[in-house]
């Protein structure tokens, strides 16, 4: 039995890893990926675009986030103990190191690679003198017409830089030194093909690709500022960056119209505060100080690093005419109930349907939705958008679904991060075609993922419930992995039913028969999970707890899983990011095996399995185990009810745990090491062995 002195020292800061430093490492991860030759050579500079994306938004809010506390004098004391100080400390250590890397496997590996491959990036210095005039044809047509040259002096007050834009600061001779700033256009390409000086006089054969040389732009711009500045001397340019907070503050209870505000809010968004500024390493040291004087930049917030800067742009390299050098596109699987079956509601009336995607197909999820939408027996649609992604069919289905006789109500999250503008693009759309769209409650984000259909049957009415752990988005249903879960339980019906009235309207129900719902009743179920499996062990008897997450955070949550280790329970967690547990800790977390999944497709799904055999009990939802998920969200778990589908999520479970191939291991300091087969044996690959068997 745990004393309740143990119950206290779990408070130490010392077992709990650090937030942000965690995540930092979940992105080393990222770009490991971008090394790893098991991937195609353009997947592998995809990485690098990733990594990049990643830490730009890490930035935008987090390190935002921590600036403001600074600034405030706020101490926000974490787990871990570290005050925002000393993260922005070792975040400013971190990022110069991560810079490093990403430039080394970029110029040391894979732009020689794809220079054997015929893709040369090359500098507009190495061009023959023919090729530079085909370029500054190019720039004088293409772009220079869209360029404005803003100068910097008494007269010319220091310009608005714009969120993530890249820039060149050019240093012009004209009585005196003075500066002037060019945006470079997010409407063109970054990276410009060099027009070949001599066509091929014959195509080339098949199986042979035509080289492909190109120059960044921001490179074609600085030779040719002579046509921007005509007549006076350019004694420099050099190529900057800036990040600002983008992290939108919406006082619900203040604003009268919540689109309006969010609206309002975004046309800010690119002018916040500066957060970050990066410059090539070739710019003096007076012209740092100088631009992060005008951009109030802190000196531990400036970055100097080799070019190029903006890596997240090579994702423009993935678009290239070259499939031979990516993953071919995955052809997901339509499982034989629904394949044989007159309609989706008619398979689902012959037993629950479990959907494990990419490998299983989205399609019926979006059948699902455009079915009841032209069923003259569907009497309600309701549904939840959090990210739905462009030329949405679920959108255009439940914009043409309302009728006379049929009711559609859509929970539009509009302050889905990043995801803002086109949530209110969707919410005014389907506001016009007559549907019922409500934001969700004052204070809380509806990150659920549910969808209910009432349908008139035989003299009565029929609940279908879609529940999954993804958005409703057929892009990144191709990218993510995620669950899709049908079912017409009577039960489930009604919880679905009690939920939207808690969204949508004035309910206060706190009671779910079947769903655990956040903020209402989830955090306290999972506590009474955990205890069970803890008295168990107390007991002697086997117990065990297997999770997967993108993320652990929650202090409450990790005091409880200590507790079940010091019990003698069994604990596996397979989790992407961010983890605050410390596994393997002596007297503490021995019992405790911590995992990350780094590969192909992107970990999204989230599990919860307790116990062991036919009475293991698994729930799959949409929360992660964060106190913003359990606190601060409208999330949902569902319970998976026939034993066959528990089967297969505990033997996807045992599957990833045994991976070798793109799995990490965390150790007792919270550091992970990539893990590898014994020697002699292949690495098991749990993603590419899901693409070829059946989930």
């Amino acid at each position: 039995m745990v004393t309740a002195e143990q119950r206290v020292n779990l408070s130490d800061p010392s077992l709990y890893v650090n937030r942000e430093l965690s995540w930092l490492g979940f992105n080393e991860r990222v770009l490991a990926q971008a090394k790893d030759q098991r991937h195609p050579l353009l997947d592998r500079v995809r990485f690098v675009a990733i990594s990049e994306t990643n830490l730009d938004e890490f930035f935008m809010i987090r390190v935002a986030g921590l600036q403001q506390q600074v600034a405030a004098e706020l101490p926000n004391p974490v787990p871990d103990g570290m005050t925002p100080e000393e993260q922005l400390t070792r975040i400013y250590e971190h990022t110069k190191r991560f810079f490093d890397d990403q430039r080394e496997v970029l110029q040391e590996d894979l732009l020689p690679a794809l220079k054997k491959e015929g893709i040369d990036l090359v500098s507009h210095d190495e061009l023959s003198k023919s090729e530079q005039r085909e370029l500054r044809g190019q720039f004088a047509k293409d772009i220079l017409p869209i360029l404005t040259p803003l100068a910097v002096d008494p007269a010319h007050p220091f310009p608005h830089i714009s969120n993530l834009s890249l820039n060149l600061l050019v240093v012009i001779q004209d009585a005196g030194r003075v500066m002037a700033r060019i945006k470079v256009p997010a409407t063109i390409e970054r990276f410009m093909k060099v027009p070949p000086t001599e066509r091929p006089e014959e195509t080339p054969a098949p199986g042979v690709h035509e080289e492909i040389k190109l120059v960044r732009v921001e490179e074609v711009i600085a030779a040719n500022l002579d046509e921007l500045f005509p007549g006076k001397e350019i004694l420099s340019c050099y190529v900057f960056q800036v990040t600002r907070n983008a992290d939108l503050v919406i006082e619900e209870d203040e604003a009268s119209d919540l689109l309006q505000t969010m609206e309002d809010e975004l046309a800010g968004r690119w002018f916040g505060q500066s957060v970050r500024l990066v410059v090539t390493d070739s710019m003096p040291a007076e012209l740092r100080e100088w631009l992060a004087e005008n951009l109030r930049v802190a000196p531990n917030s400036v970055y100097a690093t080799s070019a190029p800067l903006g890596l997240a742009d090579f994702e423009e390299f993935t678009h290239l005419d070259r499939g031979d050098l990516l993953y071919p596109p995955v052809t997901p699987r339509v499982p034989e109930e629904i394949r044989n079956a007159r309609s989706i509601t008619s398979a689902v009336r012959e037993g629950d349907i479990l959907l494990y995607h990419p490998y299983d197909s989205f399609a019926p999820v979006v059948e699902f939705v455009r079915a009841a939408a032209s069923d003259p027996d569907v009497l309600a649609i309701k549904q939840t958008l959090y990210r739905v992604g462009s030329n949405s069919p679920i959108v255009e289905a439940l914009s043409e679904a309302r009728d006379e006789q049929t009711q559609v109500a859509v929970l539009v999250e509009l302050k889905a991060r990043f995801d803002e503008e086109p949530n209110i693009t969707w919410a005014r759309r389907l506001e016009a075609q007559g549907v019922h769209v409500a934001y969700g409650l004052v204070g809380l984000k509806t990150h659920a993922k549910i969808c209910l259909v009432v349908r008139r049957e035989g003299g009565g009415l029929r609940r279908y419930v879609h529940l999954g752990t993804g958005n409703y988005n057929p892009s990144t249903a191709r990218l993510y992995t995620d669950f899709s879960y049908f079912t017409d339980d009577p039960a489930l019906g009604e919880d679905g039913t009690d939920l939207f009235n808690y969204l949508t309207g004035y309910s206060e129900q706190e009671e779910y028969q079947e769903l655990l719902v956040a903020p209402l009743t989830m955090r306290e179920k999972f506590v009474e999970l955990v205890r069970e499996q803890a008295a168990r062990a107390e007991k002697g008897e086997s117990a065990r707890i297997s999770c997967k997450m993108n993320s652990l955070t929650d202090p409450k949550i990790i005091e409880e899983l200590y507790l079940a280790s010091q019990a003698g329970v069994k604990i596996e967690l397979v989790i992407r990011g961010i983890c605050c547990l410390k596994p393997g800790l002596e007297g503490i977390s021995e019992s405790i095996r911590v995992v990350s999944l780094v590969g192909r497709f992107l970990e999204h799904a989230r599990i919860y399995a307790f116990g062991e055999g036919e009475d293991e009990k698994i729930y799959l939802g949409s929360a992660d185990l964060m106190q913003r998920n359990l606190d601060r969200r409208v999330e949902q778990l569902f319970p998976l009810r026939e034993a066959r589908h528990r089967q297969k999520v505990r033997r996807l479970l045992d599957l990833q745990l045994s991976d070798t191939a793109n799995a990490w291991e965390m150790d007792s300091d919270g550091d992970c090491t990539r893990l590898h087969p014994q020697e002699g044996e292949e690495p098991l690959d749990s993603q590419a062995l899901l693409l070829e068997e059946p989930f």
